[in-house]
């Protein structure tokens, strides 16, 4: 039940607001077993991994994660003034399309040329989805131009692609973010890189594996890139949501 200060006035924002408690109640539950096993044998295999490794692969993903979300690469979108979540949403939905679409076509391109072509298909999908995140946050009346919008929907991604004991942290750090706002690090050094690549790593290779073999990788790369796209699609909506409605559940 909401607060008695909360106003859901139309049909759509009652779905909406139903359909991000339930988004809430399934992100907030502990890992089943079959995760937990899996993150322990995740993180037995990386523990083998020199840290000069680690450290190479780390400074990878940081330079390309930043070079995308905080560089000029990007045409800024303008954020879009609309009062009505139902016509925000209509938007969103079509731009997740797109570039749902887009990413499924780039995955079996470079899914068809094996290893080589495999390991192209990560900067290009990077890029593909934060695109996307810079348009829906604009289509939900957000200046992606600011750092601190950035920085959510950087949490936005590390959400999408991690453990369930990782998303039940980031998830609480998102439902109160009109407070953490306000401790924000300004500089985005202080990021924790380090888990975010090993996280981001270890969902991408669980899902991507199959896609570095010749051929059948292309029908690989088209279906996980559509499904990781229309993933990351969704949290953003249930993420801006939350901001929208304004309440804790």
């Amino acid at each position: 039940m909401a607060s008695p200060g909360l106003q859901v006035p139309d049909l759509y924002e009652e779905i909406a607001f139903a359909e991000l408690t339930a988004w809430l109640y399934k992100t907030k539950q502990k890992p089943s077993i079959l995760n937990r096993i899996t993150k322990s044998t995740q993180r037995g295999i990386n523990n083998l991994i020199p840290e000069k490794i680690h450290k190479v692969i780390t400074y990878a993903i940081e330079k390309m994660v930043k070079g995308v979300l905080f560089g000029t690469k990007f045409i800024t979108p303008r954020p879009m003034h609309e009062h009505r979540l139902e016509l925000r949403e209509l938007k969103v939905r079509k731009i997740i399309k797109i570039y749902r679409n887009s990413a499924s076509a780039e995955g079996a391109i470079t899914g068809a040329g094996g290893i080589l072509m495999g390991f192209a298909d990560f900067p290009a999908f990077l890029t593909i989805k934060m695109k996307m995140l810079f348009e829906i946050a604009a289509a939900y009346g957000y200046d992606v131009k600011r750092l601190d919008e950035r920085l959510f929907l950087l949490h936005i991604f590390k959400l999408t692609f991690s453990s369930q004991e990782t998303r039940k942290k980031t998830v609480a750090i998102i439902e109160n973010w009109h407070e953490y706002v306000k401790i924000i690090p300004t500089n985005v050094e202080e990021f924790d890189w380090r888990e975010f690549q090993l996280e981001y790593r270890d969902y991408m290779d669980l899902a991507k594996l199959a896609q570095l073999i010749p051929i059948v990788g292309a029908g690989v790369g088209a279906v996980a890139n559509y499904s990781l796209a229309s993933k990351l699609g969704n949290t953003a909506m249930q993420c801006f949501r939350l901001r929208y409605f304004g309440y804790k559940i």
